[in-house]
């Protein structure tokens, strides 16, 4: 019950610790599912059972099903893009998000991209809110994207707030376009008068 595993961690004098040792020592670990998975296995062939064990690997089986709900969840905000909710619910979810470099960079220039397909002209609080970024720092990220992105600061209506001007793009920028297939001939529409009048 109680054999040696080769794994990661190891005792001061280089000896590897037992499967009990480590959910003695760190139950919590996710590094030690695959030991813990082994040992199920050895359980089952030699007809033995390791309670605290088995509760630990079931503990992390449902700290993942956790984690993937919480994903479903952050997705579902970003796509209807709740940006408030997705950044209170990825406070909470640390710890898988950290494991992702560039995690919070990446969704803040999604929400910019969101954000630019929609407005010209984005009032700083909803900008603030949508990337997660406040006070002194959202000061230097839009002096970044001044200089750097054409972006511009105005005042809002009234001298009220800040207005940020996002570049131009195909989607915030309407403009009547003329369409050469969809005109009638004038001679089309002169044989329809006479059957109207």
């Amino acid at each position: 019950m109680g054999r040696e595993r080769e794994t990661t961690p190891k005792q001061q004098g280089g000896a590897p610790y037992t499967v009990e040792q480590l959910v003695a020592l760190n139950p919590y670990n996710p590094d030690i599912l695959p030991d813990l998975e082994n040992y199920v296995n050895e359980q089952v062939s030699s007809r033995t059972y390791s309670l605290d064990a088995n509760l630990c690997l079931l503990r992390l089986y449902q700290q993942m099903e956790e984690q993937f709900k919480s994903l479903i969840v952050l997705s579902h905000y970003l796509e209807t893009a709740r940006f408030q909710q997705f950044w209170d619910e990825a406070t909470k979810s640390r710890h898988i998000l950290e494991v992702v470099p560039g995690f919070e960079q990446a969704v803040q220039d999604y929400a910019i991209h969101v954000l630019s397909l929609t407005y010209q002209k984005v009032p700083r609080p909803v900008l603030a809110e949508a990337i997660n970024i406040e006070g002194l720092s959202l000061d230097k990220f839009l002096e970044h994207r001044v200089t750097n992105c054409g972006w511009a600061v105005e005042k809002g209506h009234h001298g009220k707030g800040q207005l940020i001007v996002l570049p131009r793009n195909e989607f915030n920028r309407p403009e009547l376009k003329k369409s050469t297939t969809d005109r009638i001939p004038l001679d089309h529409i002169a044989r329809i008068f006479p059957i109207l009048g």
